[in-house]
């Protein structure tokens, strides 16, 4: 938890974006695996974390614009808890620690906010993405639950996206804390990694060193030979002479700020001669984009530049033919990169994407394209000092969408397809760090982790 007046400040920069109605920020609950008594481990919603910071289920904060008032609601836990848990901190302590002075229990929660529907008060909510807030506020609102996310609140949802999007010096401290578990996370696997052993071993092995920090891994752990699959969690082949394997992974700091990062191996510990080539085209295109980074500029121009260099390492292979400009502006190199070069990253993986990317990564300026690959983008708007954000682009051999774009003979001005069913059993490569988008610049967040060639097999 951060000192109670960072939460402070953000509640009010949060009122001063808003002029009236009820701000409700409900809090997550346990989430059963097979009965209630048996959870999966706990973890708050990100909004909630944000303003109100107690990193414990059963809570909810609201913020009355109209009374300039805010409370947290919760239950002190009673002696039947308190013999399996332990003695728990009073909801008065804990709402002193973020700078709240007024309290209620949960049960009072229904009570105000139907008070405040019946004297016209707005009630204003963020979209949700757990069935049982959305219930929840069903409940507390009256709204079906069918249609809650489309009665939450856009003006709420814009202002607390344009807080969140920037990272303060704490918060990018946290990221890199994060970070610093990710190091030995990869270091670990530089060591390890050989043929015969079994990805789940390496999996396995990583999350353990998570779980040693007391930290959650910021999403489910992407550690694959089958680099081809582009969120591939199956982690049950053995990895063989000539293997190629895609780790994707990532970790919470203590405030549950995250990091993430993706290397490719090879299993046998050097590349081959054709992983080299395609290898090396990533990371050029990598390399350049990182350093085209910058305040002003528009990360889908980025992302565009990014498809430019992997078109020409492509072209220079012979894998795809014709004038570069011409093949990134028809799409026939996402046949091989067919998503986003990154995303906005910090108490979430897909920072805020929870909140609807659409408002998260574009704004009136910029719109989603249309066009496969790109318009998976998640982030294409202008950059601010701030800003952190993932720069991952990838090349892939995808066998089904190999033979659907052939059937149809898609851009065959552009693609070679007689050249490209070489690599078919190719699998795919990613390279991404997390970046900081500075005052006039950018830098690389975390100690790093290795990335050239040469520094891999040594």
């Amino acid at each position: 938890m951060f000192k109670k007046e960072k939460y402070m400040k953000r509640r009010e920069k949060l009122k001063s974006k808003l002029n009236n109605g009820i701000l409700l920020f409900p809090g997550n609950e346990e989430s059963p695996m097979n009965y209630p008594a048996n959870p999966y481990k706990f973890r708050q919603d990100s909004n909630f974390l944000y303003f109100f910071g107690i990193d414990r289920p059963g809570f909810a904060g609201i913020i009355d614009l109209n009374e300039d008032k805010e409370i947290i609601f919760g239950n002190d836990f009673e002696i039947d808890d308190i013999v399996w848990t332990g003695p728990q901190p009073k909801v008065k302590d804990l709402a002193e620690q973020v700078g709240v002075k007024n309290t209620k229990s949960y049960n009072e929660l229904n009570n105000y906010i139907r008070n405040s529907i019946n004297r016209g008060i707005k009630i204003h909510f963020l979209p949700q993405y757990r069935a049982d807030k959305i219930i929840e506020i069903s409940d507390l609102t009256g709204i079906s639950h069918n249609f809650v996310n489309k009665y939450s609140s856009l003006e709420f949802t814009k202002a607390v996206i344009s807080l969140r999007e920037i990272k303060d010096d704490e918060e990018v401290k946290e990221i890199e804390q994060a970070l610093n578990i990710s190091y030995l996370m990869y270091d670990y696997i530089l060591k390890n990694i050989k043929p015969g052993i079994y990805e789940r071993e390496l999996a396995g092995a990583i999350e353990g060193i998570v779980s040693s920090f007391d930290a959650l891994n910021s999403f489910p752990t992407i550690l694959s030979i089958n680099g081809q699959i582009l969120h591939n969690h199956s982690h049950g082949n053995k990895l063989s002479d000539g293997d190629l394997l895609i780790i994707d992974s990532g970790a919470e700091s203590p405030n549950h700020y995250a990091s993430d990062i993706t290397r490719t191996l090879p299993a046998s510990r050097k590349f081959t001669s054709k992983q080299k080539d395609i290898y090396q085209i990533v990371l050029k295109s990598q390399i350049e984009t990182i350093n085209a980074i910058g305040p002003g500029k528009k990360y889908k121009e980025i992302h565009l530049l990014a498809s430019e260099i992997i078109a020409q390492g492509l072209k220079d292979l012979g894998l795809l033919r014709g004038n570069v400009d011409d093949i990134v502006e028809k799409g026939a190199h996402a046949l091989f990169f067919p998503h986003g070069l990154g995303h906005m990253l910090g108490l979430d993986v897909h920072d805020m994407e929870g909140l609807g990317e659409n408002y998260v990564g574009y704004n009136d300026e910029e719109k989603r394209s249309t066009q496969f690959g790109i318009n998976f983008l998640r982030l294409a708007k202008s950059l601010k000092p701030g800003f952190v954000l993932t720069v991952e682009p990838g090349i892939y051999f995808i066998p089904q969408l190999f033979e659907l774009w052939k059937k149809e003979n898609k851009l065959k001005d552009f693609i070679n397809y007689n050249k490209v069913e070489e690599y078919l059993d190719f699998g795919g490569i990613r390279i991404e760090d997390d970046i900081l988008v500075t005052s006039n610049g950018s830098r690389v967040l975390g100690k790093p982790i290795p990335k050239e060639i040469n520094e891999i097999e040594k």
